[in-house]
């Protein structure tokens, strides 16, 4: 029989030292993977680690182009799948599973522990960019000495974590543990650095969290982000 992986898997223990700035700057760490690619579950499970790090904003999206080969992700979407085309357009990623992208800066694998710290810390955006101020119903980007045009996007995601059978493909007989799945992605306005406040849409599901994230074009650098 095969087991699943354990919430308790992590990359670093929750009273370790910083892997980023600080909360107010969150690091930005997207995994593109598939519940069909056998080389995913060990991505999954380092970003199940660093999911609860408050300097660290994980996201899982799940792509599509798996879903023709024995198993079709429970979470998948064609938006997620043009997200990781982007990058790989952008030449900072492959179009590839298991594939991390950091702050979209740079990518790795994810599944080796070692190596995705190391990207984490090396990545870093540090206090730099325009402060995000959340206040009812809108988002406030504010001013930056320079800036090219950016993307605001809104990420809705489930922090919980999710549990997931999967009867058949490459990981059939598994169970993966999926934490921050992304379920919605979508663009709120555009910033080109003066100070811009934009609408948000209603969440209407207590289980999703929400993140503004701001950056250049679909799939360059994030310059900001944040929890809202």
């Amino acid at each position: 029989m095969k087991f699943g992986l354990l919430p308790a898997l992590a990359v670093i223990a929750s009273g370790a030292p910083a892997l980023a700035n600080d909360p107010t700057h969150p690091t930005v760490v997207e995994l593109f993977q598939s519940q069909g690619c056998s080389s995913c579950p060990p991505a999954i499970a380092n970003i199940n680690g660093i999911a609860d790090r408050p300097e660290i904003l994980a996201l899982t999206f799940a792509v599509t182009y798996w879903d023709q080969l024995g198993w079709k992700d429970s979470f998948a979407k064609p938006e997620f799948t043009e997200r990781e085309r982007d990058y790989a357009r952008t030449g900072i990623s492959q179009f590839a599973t298991p594939q991390t992208v950091i702050n979209g800066r740079a990518s790795v694998n994810g599944g080796n522990r070692a190596q995705l710290v190391a990207a984490i810390r090396a990545q870093d955006r540090g206090p730099a960019g325009p402060a995000i101020e959340a206040a009812p119903g809108t988002v406030t980007i504010g001013k930056a000495a320079t800036a090219q045009p950016a993307t605001i996007w809104l990420v809705r995601y489930d922090a919980r974590a999710l549990s997931v059978p999967i009867r058949a493909g490459e990981n059939g007989g598994l169970t993966l543990v999926h934490r921050n799945v992304v379920r919605s992605l979508s663009i709120i306005g555009t910033w080109n650095g003066t100070s811009k406040t934009v609408a948000i849409p209603t969440n209407s599901d207590p289980n999703l969290k929400s993140a503004v994230l701001v950056q250049a074009g679909r799939g360059g650098r994030i310059v900001a982000a944040s929890r809202i």
